[in-house]
């Protein structure tokens, strides 16, 4: 298979461009070299071209011969400032209308975008009876309380339950309204030329060569710059926020399976490991294995934050055959040690 790859100089592009390559298929490998993501004196490493997916001139050139096309290009992390809304607008947005309609004139009818468990917001919960119920925002009051769980209508804490991919999607942050985006423009693109997408909503993602600590890192990697600098991790809220932490690996083999695979008009799938964990537990996983401090509990907050994200992997098993490989506890021991890519990011990059 001929496979246009965009951000394939990235931490996860990097990643599914090799693990392509491994797998015999032919790569036409792209990526912008954002500051942002790589540094300011940043060049191509081999075999990936410099090219911005918001220029039509050069898609149109590279989509020559494409059987189908991997979408990784995009500016990540929760946004730091309202001021990073055009940054997320033109690269993510923009710039995979103007990819869609290059695969349109190109006649490339597959997708596998990059998508985030960031679309839904907030999980999924129960109430105290065990029904579904959905929680009203927290408030700053609750919050400086210490009050972190969303409680139902009778004033009990909701409990999370693991979210499927036929949930709402309700963006809480600039990045994630651009995630959002993304996908409704790839639904639309289908419907209108009868291609095919598969959007892959990754959960927690960490991994070598994954970037350290910056504005718009994981938490991951928050925690793995910590301890380098012999500081102790410091978990927010109380530390239970339950997530699904998922290696790059196994984000490159889901990938390898959506390209290979093409499913409905419009298919999107949760890729996670499958194990909830809590954020305490991965900051304490990272600091045993690293010989560190343990982590600090700080009760602090940070505003817009959702309490607990878990997904249901099972759709992908049905659709792709896709299971982690990888469990949290193992691939997190291995993190602990992993090379990380140095990147001089102090804020998003322009959107020009």
């Amino acid at each position: 298979m001929r496979v246009l790859l965009t951000g394939a100089a990235g931490f996860i592009g990097s990643h599914i461009h090799r693990a392509a390559l491994d797998a015999g298929h032919e790569v036409v490998a792209v990526d912008l070299m954002l500051a942002a993501a790589h540094g300011s004196a940043a060049v191509p490493p081999p075999g990936v071209a410099r090219l911005d997916v918001r220029d039509p001139d050069a898609l149109d050139a590279r989509l020559r011969g494409i059987d189908a096309v991997c979408h990784q290009a995009a500016v990540v992390g929760a946004g730091v400032s309202a001021l990073d809304a055009p940054a997320y607008a033109s690269h993510n947005d923009l710039g995979t209308a103007v990819l869609l309609a290059a695969m349109a004139r190109a006649g490339c009818r597959h997708l596998v975008l990059a998508s985030s468990m960031v679309v839904y917001g907030e999980g999924r919960y129960l109430d105290s009876k065990g029904d579904p119920a959905e929680p009203a925002p927290r408030t700053r009051a609750d919050l400086e309380a210490g009050r972190f769980d969303p409680l139902g209508p009778d004033g009990e804490p909701l409990t999370w339950t693991p979210i499927d991919e036929d949930a709402p999607l309700r963006p809480r942050s600039l990045y994630a309204a651009s995630k959002a985006a993304q996908e409704h423009y790839a639904a639309a693109w289908s419907a209108a030329t009868g291609g095919t997408v598969t959007a892959l909503r990754y959960h927690n993602v960490y991994g070598p060569d994954m970037p350290r600590d910056t504005p718009y890192s994981g938490v991951a990697a928050i925690f793995r710059s910590a301890l380098e600098a012999g500081d102790a991790p410091r978990v927010f809220e109380d530390g239970t926020q339950a997530r699904d932490f998922v290696h790059v690996r196994d984000i490159a083999a889901a990938n390898l399976a959506a390209l290979t695979q093409p499913l409905g008009p419009f298919t999107p799938l949760n890729i996670a490991s499958g194990q909830p964990i809590a954020i305490a537990d991965v900051a304490a996983t990272l600091a045993t294995a690293h010989r560190g401090k343990p982590p600090i509990v700080t009760g602090e907050y940070r505003s817009g934050d959702v309490r607990h994200i878990v997904a249901s992997p099972e759709r992908a098993r049905r659709a792709l055959d896709f299971r982690a490989a990888i469990t949290p506890e193992q691939g997190l021991i291995e993190f602990a040690s992993a090379p990380l890519r140095a990147v001089a990011a102090t804020g998003a990059p322009t959107w020009r």
